[in-house]
């Protein structure tokens, strides 16, 4: 068949006119085909799935039942915009309790569709062609693509365990630091579930400030702080003269799919975050907005969302450790980042950890994302379906038993 007329009119950023003729495969696809062929081969083995990466409760009743009365009042019914002021004095309120961090909720918050959609505006805000984004990997990459749609590059920062996965900045060659405008980080850090530390901050902020460039903190799993008291980026004193910071009711509050979160920290900052926005979205539902910030007010949701998930980290790295694993339970987030096996006892050998992932989906069902980006690791997440306790365990005793058929190799 001969192309459409439109073939050629593809936007270099998408590939241009080969769009869409490309066989390359996503990794996330190439799970969820491997998982329709586990289910189709042993359609009486239950599929254990630690791929998945979005909370498996709904959000708390108390907080549906605000949403339930609100949805009906007229006048939410309107274009939120730029957001409505108790969204904002919740957030406000929530990091002066959470953290010490004190904010003006009319200037130094906004809120977004989701955390997802602010990393993906922001760019928007700084990057002309030629200029660079400045990444770590593994990592959410949607700040990065946006980077590129606008014309600039992603110069990567690769988390090693050596450097107890924080980027190495004083290895940015100079030429680099120059056309850099944005530091983008992560923490506590997806997938590795590193958290960050008040020095680290201290020489992010200082880095900053000597290159002239502005930091985005993506804080969507901060709730999820194991090690430690959380922490914000924007406690560290000079944090809010050169970024902002990025939160999210998903992770902490069992919100996943009602996009909700917000921005956060230097006014001007947060302004320009702002009036790219109001040039991309009509604000979330205002009924949303308000039950998110009845969900701020409630200090027990995040207490036992935390508490759910470090008790299931802890069972997760017991069980693996018995099955040859090294790992211990991460500082935070609800995943687990871990060395990936290098082969089996008497059968294949894996050249990287998505050779490993495969081979467990297809001969055990048993689900796990491979990163690749900085060494090779598994990621396991703890947000899979457990009704309680009882069903966790249960979860667990099937996946050792099913590891322990295999002698995994670990270089």
């Amino acid at each position: 068949m001969s192309d459409p007329y439109f073939q050629k009119l593809f936007a270099e950023r998408i590939g241009g006119e080969n769009y869409g003729k490309g066989t390359a495969i996503y990794k996330f696809e190439k799970i969820k085909r491997a998982k329709r062929k586990a289910l189709a081969d042993y359609p009486d083995r239950e599929l254990i799935d630690f791929g998945i990466g979005e909370n498996d409760e709904m959000a708390p009743e108390s907080v549906r039942k605000v949403m339930a009365e609100e949805i009906n009042k007229p006048e939410n019914r309107g274009y939120a915009d730029n957001g409505v002021a108790e969204f904002k004095q919740a957030a406000a309120d929530y990091m002066k309790r959470m953290f010490g961090v004190e904010l003006d909720a009319a200037t130094e918050v906004n809120h977004c569709i989701g955390s997802k959609t602010a990393l993906a505006m922001l760019p928007a805000c700084f990057i002309n062609p030629g200029d660079i984004c400045l990444m770590t990997v593994p990592g959410y990459p949607v700040a990065g693509t946006h980077a590129a749609y606008y014309g600039g590059t992603v110069y990567k920062l690769p988390l090693l365990a050596e450097n107890d996965f924080f980027p190495d900045l004083d290895s940015i060659p100079a030429d680099v630091k120059e056309k850099a405008k944005l530091l983008v980080i992560n923490y506590p850090n997806s997938p590795t579930g590193k958290v960050a530390t008040k020095e680290f901050y201290e020489k992010v902020v200082k880095f900053a400030k000597e290159n002239n460039l502005v930091v985005v903190q993506d804080a969507a799993h901060t709730v999820l702080t194991f090690e430690g008291e959380p922490l914000s980026f924007l406690s560290v004193p000079g944090a809010k003269d050169v970024g902002v910071e990025v939160h999210s009711l998903s992770k902490g509050f069992d919100m996943i799919g009602w996009r909700i979160g917000w921005v956060c920290g230097n006014p001007l900052l947060v302004q320009a975050f702002s009036d790219v926005k109001d040039n991309c979205d009509s604000g979330q539902f205002i009924a949303i907005q308000k039950a998110a910030a009845a969900a701020l007010a409630d200090e027990e949701i995040p207490k036992q969302t935390k508490a759910k998930y470090e008790r299931r980290l802890k069972k997760l790295v017991e069980m693996l450790n018995r099955c040859g694993f090294q790992c211990k339970v991460p500082g935070g987030t609800y995943f687990l980042y871990t060395k990936s096996p290098s082969g089996v006892e008497g059968g294949p050998s894996f050249a990287n950890a998505e050779e490993a992932s495969q081979y467990l989906i297809t001969e055990k069902s048993i689900c796990t994302v491979p990163w690749d980006d900085a060494g090779s690791f598994l990621r396991f997440s703890v947000t899979y379906v457990a009704a309680d306790e009882a069903a966790e365990d249960a979860l667990m005793e099937e996946t050792e038993k099913r590891l322990k058929q295999i002698s995994l190799k670990f270089d």
